[in-house]
């Protein structure tokens, strides 16, 4: 009996601990890149900005990476510049995409039925729209350039969050400490900013590093066709529309690089949403 006590546990039942530790060591490693990548933004200067003409359209090399462009900048620093530029394009358009879909939720629940109704028909009525077409509109309407992009993105990317956070609060509400709040005569505001802000902060960390991956995309997508940022910045959808005109020349390293780069930052993203989903939702500690 003793050796059957003093067994390990069977295979299965150790599987989540290491489907866990698998998990938050994939995002721990997708966050330390991200940051090196802001960090190299730093250390390389104007280094991949300005021209020099003398290494023009030079292939991959080792002096090169990732090669050059058209007018000798190396496009190893250029695709990092191009990252760093998109992530904080992401990062304040995503932000305020959590702060429209946190006051909604908080409007829907504590506002009253009719308050409900209405942010219920704007959800519908946000997600019922072609979500590209909106932002090519809302970006031209505005004339193109960093903020018109930021504000595109941002007023076009609350809609599901608005809806999760919605469905949280209406089952907080029939928490026991709430009900006993409101019998003590509290308002839904002093409710809304005690006990529901608190409980919607995992939610909303999870919900901003989510949303960056459809930002950055969004973002270099309408960066790519002219309706996003500047051609003199060296975002991602710059480089990838400038690469368009030599493609065919044979120079397959002007898209090949930059595309990867943006293919690697939105899985990062997406691995440390996951790792912080595991550590901020209450049920996986259960399996």
């Amino acid at each position: 009996m003793s050796d059957i006590l003093d067994l390990p546990p069977s295979a299965p039942d150790r599987a989540p601990d290491g489907h866990r530790i698998r998990t938050l060591a994939v995002a721990t490693v997708a966050a330390l890149a991200l940051a090196a990548v802001l960090v190299s933004t730093h250390l390389y200067g104007r280094y991949g900005i300005d021209a020099d003409f003398s290494t023009r359209l030079l292939e991959p090399s080792l002096s090169h990476l990732a090669g050059t462009d058209q007018l000798g900048r190396d496009m190893f620093a250029r695709t990092l510049h191009g990252l760093a530029l998109s992530f904080w394009v992401g990062l304040i358009a995503a932000s305020g995409s959590v702060v429209i879909a946190m006051l909604l939720a908080l409007v829907a629940t504590t506002g009253g039925r009719l308050a409900d109704e209405a942010v219920s028909f704007l959800i519908d009525a946000a997600m019922g729209l072609p979500h590209f077409v909106l932002l090519i509109l809302i970006s031209f309407g505005l004339g193109g350039g960093t903020t018109a992009v930021i504000i595109a993105v941002a007023v076009t990317h609350w809609p599901r969050l608005t809806r999760i956070l919605r469905a949280e609060l209406l089952q907080l509400r029939q928490a026991e400490f709430v009900q006993a709040s409101r019998h003590f005569g509290k308002s839904w505001i002093c409710i809304g900013r005690h006990h529901f802000l608190p409980h919607l902060v995992p939610q909303l960390l999870v919900g901003l590093v989510l949303l960056f991956p459809h930002a950055i995309l969004h973002e270099a997508g309408l960066t790519f066709i002219g309706f996003g940022l500047e051609p003199s910045n060296p975002a991602i959808g710059v480089l990838l529309s400038d690469s368009m005109r030599y493609l065919s020349a044979g120079k397959w390293w002007l898209g090949l690089f930059p595309g990867l780069a943006l293919l690697l930052v939105v899985l990062s993203f997406d691995a440390i949403g996951n790792g912080l989903r595991l550590l901020t939702d209450p049920r996986q500690e259960q399996t």
